[in-house]
């Protein structure tokens, strides 16, 4: 069995099992200032399934082209599929799914859908891989959105994209013709299960421990951006310390990082996020995984 691995920038992949080909979330159609992935959504023209992690447009936006193009299937929450089907995907292809699902991808290979959680957005916008954060805990949803209004992720954006220059014009193009949810639908991880092993895959960073503690997957495809949420609660460290907390959760023999580039100018940092102090968290942590670091459109061998 042959696996392999490309990554198109921000928090998706494009999984390669023999013949069948598994897109984890679709979002290759960036802002025009972003470093091009290699490869559009319009371009794809093989794809079985797309598997989408939660319902912001930076991870859904693409899904319904490569959906409607190729036939294939789309494994997302119930919003997920809701923004599917007010983009024209027939429901046939749509497999809504909550977390406890197990979906058939082919012969021998299946996925588990598991339930997730966002990253902290309501906190910050952007916090570096070393920046310590503490406190905001035992919130209720009415003061996460206070500060979300005052800090979060979206004023970011909104201040942001309220500027006169070229990138923040870009961004507001960008985000008015988005497909995409404001709402992430809950978020979901998964698990594929092959003969040759099994593969770990999320989108944003953010876990319940009880579920990641038990699963041993051979590769994990974590993200790697913004304030970790652990059990709902922000972590109480840094980006490099939840990494390598769910790493040591998962035990996997591989890990990939996602989610860390420059994805989104003027909003994310220039050349992305400094992954060092993740690598060296995570050779502190989980000194027995090897940290894969492909470049876009790599083909990486993961498995077989």
């Amino acid at each position: 069995m042959n696996i392999t691995l490309d990554w198109l920038g921000c928090a998706t992949f494009r999984l390669t099992i023999d013949d069948t080909v598994i897109f984890l979330d679709a979002y290759m159609d960036r802002v025009p200032a972003a470093p091009p992935v290699g490869l559009r959504a319009a371009e794809v023209t093989r794809a079985d399934f797309v598997l989408v992690g939660h319902a912001h447009f930076d991870h859904i936006a693409g899904a319904e082209i490569i959906a409607k193009n190729t036939g294939a299937r789309v494994i997302g929450s119930h919003e997920s599929c809701r923004v599917m089907t007010d983009q024209g995907v027939p429901a046939g292809q749509l497999l809504p799914s909550q977390g406890g699902e197990r979906h058939r991808l082919a012969e021998d290979v299946t996925v588990r859908v598991l339930p997730g959680l966002h990253s902290c957005t309501w906190v910050t916008g952007g916090l570096s891989s070393t920046e310590v954060a503490t406190g905001h805990l035992g919130l209720c949803e009415d003061d996460r959105a206070a500060l979300a209004a005052r800090g979060g992720l979206g004023a970011t954006i909104g201040a942001r994209a309220g500027l006169a220059d070229d990138a923040a014009q870009q961004l507001r193009e960008h985000l008015a013709g988005a497909v995409g949810s404001g709402h992430t639908g809950g978020p979901l991880c998964y698990l594929i299960e092959t003969p040759a092993g099994s593969i770990f895959w999320q989108d944003t960073s953010g876990c319940w421990t009880g579920v990641l503690r038990d699963l041993r997957p051979d590769v994990a495809i974590l993200a790697a951006a913004g304030r970790g949420n652990i059990d709902g609660e922000p972590i109480q460290g840094s980006l490099a310390h939840f990494v390598a907390r769910e790493a040591d959760l998962l035990r996997p023999r591989t890990i990939v990082l996602g989610h860390h580039d420059n994805w989104m100018p003027p909003i994310t940092s220039k050349g992305g996020t400094d992954v060092a102090p993740i690598r060296e968290e995570l050779s502190r942590v989980v000194p027995h995984a090897v940290l894969l670091e492909p470049g876009y459109m790599a083909g990486t061998r993961l498995l077989g």
